[in-house]
C-alpha cells in the first residue's frame, strides 16, 4: 500500500469504535511528536494505544475533512479539520480542532508523526473556511 493510501485508511477507519485499528496500522516503533493546545507529547505505540483508549471512552464518531493532503515518496502532509460526536450527544457533530501533519511510513506502517493543531472555533466564519474540504 502506498503512503497516502495507509494515511487516509488511518483517517477513515472507525477509531471511536475500532479497538484494532492501532495494531493494523501503526508501526511498534512508532512516535508521534504533537504540539497543540496542551503543550508537547511525544507518544510511543503505548502511548498512542492508550491515547485512542480515551477516546473510544469520550467519543461515538469522528470525522476528518482535508483542506490538504500530499505524498512525497514514504511521506505524507496533512491539513484537516477533526469533527466530534460525543457519548454524551450523538446526534450533534462539532469542529474539535485544527491540524497539520506529516506521517512517515515504514513497512507499510505508520511509523512517525509531526503533528501540530489548535482549537477550532466554529463562531470564526474565516478560519473554518480557511480549513474548508476541497476536491483531494
Amino acid at each position: 500500500m502506498q503512503a497516502l493510501e495507509l494515511v487516509k485508511s488511518f483517517y477513515n477507519s472507525d477509531l471511536a469504535n475500532d479497538s484494532d485499528i492501532i495494531k493494523t496500522i501503526f508501526h511498534k516503533d512508532c512516535e508521534l511528536h504533537w504540539t497543540g493546545s496542551q503543550g508537547f507529547m511525544l507518544l510511543n505505540y503505548d502511548g498512542i494505544v492508550d491515547f485512542f483508549e480515551g477516546i473510544r471512552k469520550s467519543y461515538h464518531q469522528l470525522r476528518f475533512e482535508f483542506s490538504h493532503l500530499f505524498e512525497a515518496n514514504d511521506s505524507v502532509v496533512t491539513r484537516h479539520t477533526l469533527y466530534a460526536q460525543t457519548i454524551e450527544n450523538s446526534e450533534s457533530e462539532m469542529a474539535l480542532g485544527h491540524f497539520m501533519a506529516i506521517w512517515e511510513v515504514k513497512d507499510n506502517k505508520l511509523f512517525r508523526c509531526y503533528e501540530i493543531s489548535q482549537q477550532a472555533d466554529e463562531t470564526d466564519k474565516s478560519s473554518m473556511d480557511s480549513y474548508a474540504k476541497r476536491k483531494l
